[in-house]
């Protein structure tokens, strides 16, 4: 669909269409549009745009709708939604409204997934490049894989804790980063609940195949990997740094409170999709 009728039917239906122009702006028309009873907001974007957006939307009647245009696009694809623009517009019509669950770091939100180590701070590399992608990613990652140190940490899950030496360590809502990336194989984004994802130091040849790993969906396959699924968790690392929720980054603590926000979320899927 051209940007000329999609801008035309937006405005017959009674909206508008608006640009972001900085960080943190997406967050502002989103509230915006709450404040004015819009019914729906449409993100053209990525993962960061969602979260972005999505923050503001969280517990309110206002539904959001995804046109996935980033790099990875890993919400659209947990989703169905499809990566073709004009049939992503299509579902905006003919798919179905959807409840489903966000996180909640350190009072952050996040839809997708967040994350401390390794993948925190391949995000922060990679939101400095101007040339995005997926091949950017991965070089960006080779090269981070072989000067990364560990993070020390303790877990407290369902009163138990238990102490790992994590290369990296992800709590996630649906399964996957994006690319098909997957994180947490079998996740699901409406189950109340979020995945704890632990991989363990592995050293070079052991860390290759756990990239294969998360590529063909069978990370749970390894004995390098704790996954633990509960309502909330409670990571204290031995000193503190950066996360990343849904890509973007945040310093934060040594103490990273994380909880679910079930069905907080209106999102509209494709109608044939289920679970």
């Amino acid at each position: 669909m051209k940007r000329a009728e999609t801008y035309l039917k937006t405005q017959e239906a009674g909206g508008k269409i608006l640009m972001t122009e900085r960080s943190g702006h997406g967050r502002e028309l989103a509230r915006a549009a709450v404040r004015e009873k819009y019914e729906r907001v449409v993100v053209i974007g990525g993962d960061g745009t969602v979260n972005e957006v999505a923050s503001a939307l969280i517990n309110t009647p206002v539904t959001l709708g995804l046109i996935p245009r980033g790099s990875g696009n890993g919400l659209a694809r947990h989703l169905g939604i499809p990566l073709d623009t004009a049939r992503a517009f299509d579902v905006l019509s003919t798919g179905r409204m959807r409840s489903i669950d966000t996180g909640v770091v350190n009072g952050v939100p996040f839809v997708n997934a967040m994350g401390a180590g390794f993948d925190a701070e391949i995000s922060r590399r990679f939101n400095e490049l101007t040339k995005r992608g997926l091949r950017s990613y991965v070089s960006t990652a080779v090269r981070l894989f072989f000067s990364h140190r560990p993070v020390q940490c303790t877990v407290e899950v369902a009163g138990a804790v238990f102490a790992e030496n994590a290369f990296l360590i992800a709590v996630a809502n649906s399964d996957q980063y994006g690319n098909n990336c997957i994180i947490a194989p079998g996740a699901c984004i409406g189950d109340g609940k979020l995945d704890l994802v632990v991989i363990r130091d592995a050293g070079v040849l052991r860390g290759a195949a756990l990239v294969a790993r998360l590529f063909t969906g069978t990370l749970d396959g390894s004995p390098l990997v704790v996954r633990k699924r509960a309502g909330s968790f409670i990571i204290d690392r031995d000193e503190a740094g950066p996360i990343h929720a849904d890509g973007e980054v945040h310093q934060m603590g040594r103490r990273l409170e994380i909880g679910v926000r079930p069905f907080s979320l209106r999102i509209i899927v494709p109608a044939e999709r289920s679970g």
